[in-house]
């Protein structure tokens, strides 16, 4: 008996049938398309950076209170191709009220600092850990380091120095992270994102104390000595 007619008898003894409902199968999405569902879109890539960028920023700063009693804001000056750069700590007042790093008489005596191993300034690169003037010249606080370092580490990153002159013992201890005096940090070689870095008494401080033009002398030839094994 085929299957129609034992429904037929089956119905005619009023015995309910239940026969299995056919679902349509539902259209699934394209492979595809559902692969595309998990995708996360791909995140923005980071803008360069630009010397340009990067001063116009620092120009109008008001992120710490230097701003308050500065003249304006010193960026820094010279060779942005350079080898060498050279670090202070922070601006005095000729520098605050010219723009430029290193215009005093401490400025005439790193000239002639650098010219005595051969370089001009032109050739280097010039900045400091903070870009205002701290109110009578006094050591920038630690907060307003903080606050400022980060403009010095992008200015690092565009120059890309061969080697690191560091001045003084503010700049040294805020650019290395210790606390350790100048006399432990001076006369070695340190480094900072695997560039070479050399401590030296900052021109201000050999103004006052004449014997220690020797000492800096010293390490001015190790700073030159270690450009010259970098360059081969």
């Amino acid at each position: 008996m085929d299957n129609t007619t034992r429904l037929q008898y089956l119905e005619a003894m009023g015995i309910d049938v239940w026969l299995p409902r056919v679902v349509p199968v539902q259209e699934q999405a394209s492979v595809p398309d559902a692969i595309a569902e998990n995708i996360l879109p791909e995140p923005e890539p980071e803008p360069i950076d630009t010397w340009e960028a990067l001063q116009a920023e620092v120009v109008p700063c008001t992120k710490c209170d230097l701003c308050k009693t500065r003249t304006q804001t010193v960026f820094g000056s010279g060779n942005k191709n350079a080898d060498w750069m050279i670090i202070g700590e922070g601006p005095g007042q000729n520098e605050d009220q010219q723009g430029l790093p290193f215009v005093g008489k401490a400025g005439l005596l790193l000239t002639e600092m650098l010219r005595a191993i051969g370089l001009d300034r032109d050739e280097v690169f010039i900045a400091n850990v903070v870009k205002c003037r701290p109110p009578a010249n006094r050591d920038p606080k630690p907060i307003e380091i903080e606050t400022c370092k980060p403009y010095l580490l992008r200015q690092m990153a565009l120059l890309k120095p061969k080697i690191i002159v560091v001045l003084g013992r503010v700049a040294a201890q805020a650019l290395l992270n210790t606390d350790e005096p100048i006399s432990k940090l001076r006369g070695k070689i340190h480094a900072l994102n695997d560039e070479p870095v050399i401590v030296v008494y900052h021109p201000a401080y050999l103004l006052r104390s004449l014997l220690d033009k020797r000492k800096a002398w010293a390490d001015l030839k190790l700073a030159l000595q270690t450009y010259k094994n970098i360059k081969g």
